[in-house]
Parts: C-alpha cells; sequence; structure tokens
C-alpha cells in the first residue's frame, strides 16, 4: 500500500472524521486511528464517482447531433470501441451488456489516470478497490448466464463437452472460475500499485524530462489496463451466454 496521503485525503480526516467512524460503524468496522478514519482510496473512489457524475452531467447538457464537441466526440469513439469490443467477444448478445462495459472501463480508466495528477492517488493500486471491480465482473456473468440459460444448462458448461471427463472437469471449472476475480484482482492491482511507485520514484529523483516520460507510461499503462480489465470480463460473459450445441 502507498503510505503517502492525498491532500483530499488529510481534509476529509480534519473535517469529516465523525462521518468517517459513522460509515465504518454501518459495517461494525472501526479505523485504527479515529482520528483518520478515511483512506485514500475510499477519497479517491469518491472523487472518480463525482467526477464521472459531473462530465456525465456536462455531455448531456453539450450533446449535439449537428455540432458534436470534442468531449462528445471522445465519449462517442469510448462508446463505438467498447461495442465494436463487445460484438467480437459476445457476439450478437453484445450490445445486451454495452451497460456494464462502459461502466467498468469509465470508472477504472478515471481512477487508474487520476493518480497521473499531483497530489492525487490511483484507488485502483489498492487491492480493496481492484476486488471490488473483479467481484461486480464475476457476480455479474454469472448472473446473465443463470438468466440467459437456466439453472441447468448453465450448470452444464462446468462439466465439459465430454460425459466421461465431467467428473474431472467439473471440480477444474470450479477452480477455473472462482480463480478469475483473483486473477483480475491482482492484475490490475499489481500494475497499478508498481507504475504509482515507479512515476513517484523518478518524481523524488528529478523534476524535469524524465518524470514526464513515467507520467506519460502511467497513462498508457492506465488505460491498458481499463481494456484488458473490460476484455477479459467480455470474454467471460461471452463464455457465460454461450448456447450448447
Amino acid at each position: 500500500m502507498v503510505t503517502r496521503e492525498a491532500w483530499l485525503t488529510k481534509l476529509f480526516n480534519e473535517y469529516l472524521a465523525g462521518p468517517g467512524n459513522a460509515l465504518l460503524g454501518l459495517f461494525h468496522q472501526t479505523a485504527e486511528n479515529p482520528k483518520e478514519p478515511w483512506a485514500d482510496f475510499i477519497v479517491m473512489q469518491i472523487l472518480v464517482a463525482l467526477l464521472i457524475i459531473a462530465t456525465i452531467f456536462i455531455l448531456r447538457g453539450r450533446l449535439s447531433v449537428t455540432k458534436p464537441g470534442k468531449l462528445q466526440h471522445i465519449f462517442e469513439l469510448i462508446h463505438q470501441f467498447i461495442a465494436g469490443e463487445a460484438d467480437d467477444q459476445v457476439g450478437h448478445d453484445g450490445h445486451h451488456h454495452i451497460v456494464i462495459f462502459m461502466t467498468l472501463f469509465l470508472y477504472i480508466l478515471f481512477a487508474n489516470l487520476i493518480g497521473s495528477f499531483p497530489g492525487f492517488v490511483s484507488p485502483t493500486q489498492s487491492h480493496y478497490v481492484t476486488a471490488g471491480c473483479a467481484f461486480v465482473a464475476f457476480l455479474y456473468y454469472n448472473l446473465v448466464g443463470l438468466r440467459k440459460n437456466g439453472l441447468w444448462k448453465y450448470t452444464k458448461h462446468f462439466f465439459g463437452p465430454i460425459p466421461a471427463l465431467a467428473p474431472l472437469m467439473f471440480p477444474i471449472e470450479i477452480i477455473s472460475h472462482l480463480a478469475r476475480p483473483l486473477s483480475l484482482t491482482v492484475r490490475l492491482f499489481a500494475n497499478m500499485y508498481a507504475g504509482e511507485k515507479v512515476m513517484m520514484t523518478f518524481l523524488g529523483l528529478t523534476y524535469l524530462f524524465v518524470p514526464a516520460i513515467f507520467m506519460g507510461l502511467h497513462v498508457f499503462v492506465g488505460l491498458l489496463q481499463a481494456y484488458i480489465f473490460v476484455l477479459l470480463t467480455m470474454i467471460y460473459v461471452a463464455g457465460a451466454v454461450a448456447e450448447e450445441h
């Protein structure tokens, strides 16, 4: 975990320690230091959510068919890209899942990139955050698989195509599926944590040209990891909604 505390987190702990402790109390948790109940990853997630909501409201007020602005062009490109990937990976059912794919992509992208700005920290360098995203993906693809195929047909996916190998394939498939959220969690967390460490190390050494290179690399890694996370989610959804032939 990153030990430095963002300036916004300090403000939360200074002025909102009471609500923070009350929030933890709802989940039967207590802070190690009641004077500092807010952690960076919690405050940064709140900020990311507010930024996304504000961006959507700004974009909605500027939508235009005849004269689309730069922001509209950017989000249209993102939507077209995600929709195209969904069609390629999931097939004809891809458009049914665009909302979850776009939500995960934008949230992870914003969370990854916010750490590129001085004074802020990427919440995705915390395993709590990446585990939450992984759990959402895991829960979603299993639910849509059950809804699409029903309990029996969906369960048959775990036995494999050869009946004789079903007793062997079933535990392997169960372990494989349970390993997916762990894989998503560790991949995103490890890459963002390492990227943040490298960037902060070079920022501490020099403030000239070298840090700019690693900041650019950090942005690239953040974009790439958001894409990989959503791509794997698409692949999992595709397997869950596949119809047996």
